[in-house]
């Protein structure tokens, strides 16, 4: 199996192999080879049905009977190869040779490639494109690049500043202490401290400890699980103690949450009721609610556990089986490989819990979680050890 993007006769070629026949597009224009020239091209298949699209400009080969899924196990190569008898005879018109040009903003599946000498595999006979100082996206937040004789200077829009437009105007006289972050807010042309787990204030300066976890909205705990590794993944288990009078609100989330294709295992309030919601690999289950009554919003303590084994799915709210349901009969997918990741309450800050969850759930969590226990581990995990921002002692009080 192949998938090739290659510069032919002036013509982008996209050619691919699922197993049974190789596809090939080309598109409608050529290119220009003048050298100052940004073309943006955009390539890919779903399924085995192919699309090319050059400077807006769409080729689509529709798909026929065949194989659907693209199984290669070897590294991306960009601009060349190290080897050329690695490249499939089929996979371009020509003799294979390496490209000669400039390639910025790579992205594979949403995901953009760092193209430094740090971020990237290997290479070789590599050079700055941009050649000046200038280079690719030096100036943050749509900053304007200039070059001088001393390197480089940024002209940034009206809501930034710093040498390279990173830093908001409204946090560049902030008080916020060394155990947080300033978060810009134009809309009251001021900014507040988002503080790092163990610190809480309005300038994030007071030291806390906590057993019982508060959440206020914008907070989240992301706990990695050091005993990973040695987990049988296809028995997983979660609990927790928890309580909110908010009807919405993402309580945990197993897994890596990086792409829409990583398994998890989520739990959370929709519409005041209870919502279980798994993936385990191919595609989400769909969600497991408890509607009988609305429990879960009034404020007092709730104990929620969930069993997953192989595909067998069961909820216990406060001691009570409540849900029970294999959500894959056929068995394809038995193991929720989560990466060891744990989130609680929501996620990093600056990802919104509706897009990161694909509207599974629509807000952070409000209230108070505790006794987080993982597979039959003996112990609870220690979520001050955790990272993680704006947690709130949650002992005090009810």
């Amino acid at each position: 199996d192949f998938l090739c993007v290659s510069l032919v006769n002036g013509f982008i070629q996209l050619r691919y192999n699922l197993g049974d026949r190789t596809v090939i597009l080309q598109t409608l224009q050529k290119v220009h080879a003048n050298g100052n020239t940004w073309h943006s091209l955009n390539a890919g298949r779903v399924g085995n049905e192919g699309y090319l699209d050059l400077d807006g400009i769409n080729v689509t080969q529709k798909a026929s009977p065949g194989m659907k899924a693209l199984d290669t196990h070897t590294d991306f190569f960009v601009g060349g190869v190290s080897s050329l008898n690695l490249v499939n005879p089929m996979a371009i018109e020509n003799e294979p040779t390496g490209f000669t040009g400039c390639i910025r903003e790579i992205v594979i599946n949403n995901r953009e490639l760092n193209l430094t000498v740090t971020d990237s595999k290997g290479g070789a006979n590599i050079g700055d494109c941009d050649g000046t100082d200038c280079g690719y996206a030096v100036c943050k937040n749509n900053g304007t690049c200039q070059v001088e004789n001393s390197g480089f200077s940024c002209s940034c829009p009206r809501e930034w500043t710093g040498t390279t437009c990173e830093q908001s105007i409204y946090c560049s006289q902030n008080m916020c202490g060394s155990h947080a972050l300033c978060i810009p807010q134009p809309s009251s042309l001021s900014y507040t401290c988002s503080c790092t787990l163990g610190w809480t204030g309005k300038y994030c300066d007071n030291k806390i400890k906590f057993y019982i976890a508060k959440f206020v909205g914008n907070s989240y705990i992301k706990y990695t699980d050091p005993f990973y590794g040695k987990r049988d993944l296809q028995y997983s288990r979660l609990s927790l103690n928890f309580t909110t009078n908010q009807t919405e609100g993402l309580i945990a989330w197993m897994g890596k949450s990086e792409d829409e294709d990583n398994d998890f295992l989520a739990i959370g309030l929709a519409n005041g009721t209870l919502k279980v919601v798994i993936n385990l690999g191919e595609r989400i289950s769909v969600p497991l609610m408890r509607s009988k009554y609305f429990t879960c919003s009034d404020g007092r303590w709730h104990f929620i556990t969930v069993v997953q084994n192989q595909t067998c799915i069961k909820v216990y709210l406060d001691e009570e089986l409540i849900l029970f349901e294999d959500i894959d009969p056929q068995r394809k997918y038995t193991a929720l490989n989560y990466g060891g990741i744990c989130y609680f309450g929501g996620f990093e800050i600056g990802r919104k819990v509706n897009i990161v969850t694909t509207g599974l759930f629509q807000k952070q969590f409000f209230g108070k979680i505790k006794d987080v226990v993982l597979f039959q581990d003996s112990k609870k995990i220690q979520l001050m050890k955790a990272e993680g921002y704006n947690i709130h002692d949650g002992n005090s009080g009810n």
